[in-house]
Formats: structure tokens, sequence, C-alpha cells
């Protein structure tokens, strides 16, 4: 199994108006988007050219919306746990929304 080009734990995924859950994963790996439980259940995936996704104007810096199978969902990267602070935390959003672009062969 090929190292996932983004990897991130600690995620609140939530589709409105609520909370799946707090603690998951969204990982990036040979070229599909995947959003899972904490518990490694997948909760939505698709292949990452067919993954819509931003920071939009009313989103915190540590929140990403992506649209996945017609489904919206806000991803929040979780405050714990990362030490640094709301700079890491963009850093760590800016980079899943980079990654994605970049599995897409998308420029930003």
């Amino acid at each position: 199994m090929a190292k996932p080009e983004f990897s991130a734990r600690g995620v609140r995924i939530a589709r409105w108006p609520r909370s799946l859950t707090r603690a998951g994963e969204v990982r990036i790996e040979d070229g599909r988007l995947a959003l899972l439980t904490s518990y490694g259940s997948e909760i939505d995936s698709a292949p990452v050219t067919k993954v819509r996704a931003g920071r939009p104007w009313f989103a915190t810096s540590d929140e990403a919306v992506a649209t996945v199978n017609g489904t919206r969902y806000r991803l929040t990267m979780d405050r714990a746990a990362t030490d640094g602070g709301d700079a890491e935390e963009t850093e760590r959003s800016g980079r899943f929304l980079a990654a994605l672009r970049r599995a897409a062969g998308r420029k930003s």
C-alpha cells in the first residue's frame, strides 16, 4: 500500500446540520479522497477529480468545506491535535486543499 498524499486524524466531519464524527480521518490516497470515522469505516469517498473543496468566507481558519458525491461536508481540523494554535491549524487545512489540488492535477 502506498503512502497517502495527505492524511489528517482528529478531524470533525459534519454534514449539515449534524456531526458525523468528532475524531475522523481525511485521507487522499491513490487519486481518491476518503472520509473515515474514528473506527475506520468509510463515510464517503470519490476520485479527487470529482471533489470540490475550499474555505468559504464564513469558515474559521481551521475549517474547509468539501463536496463529495454531491454531499457537502464541513471538515474541522481538531484544535487538540495541533499544539501550534491558529497558524498550524490554518496550515493543516491549507495543506489539505493544496494536496487535493495537486492530486487532481489542478493549478492553484
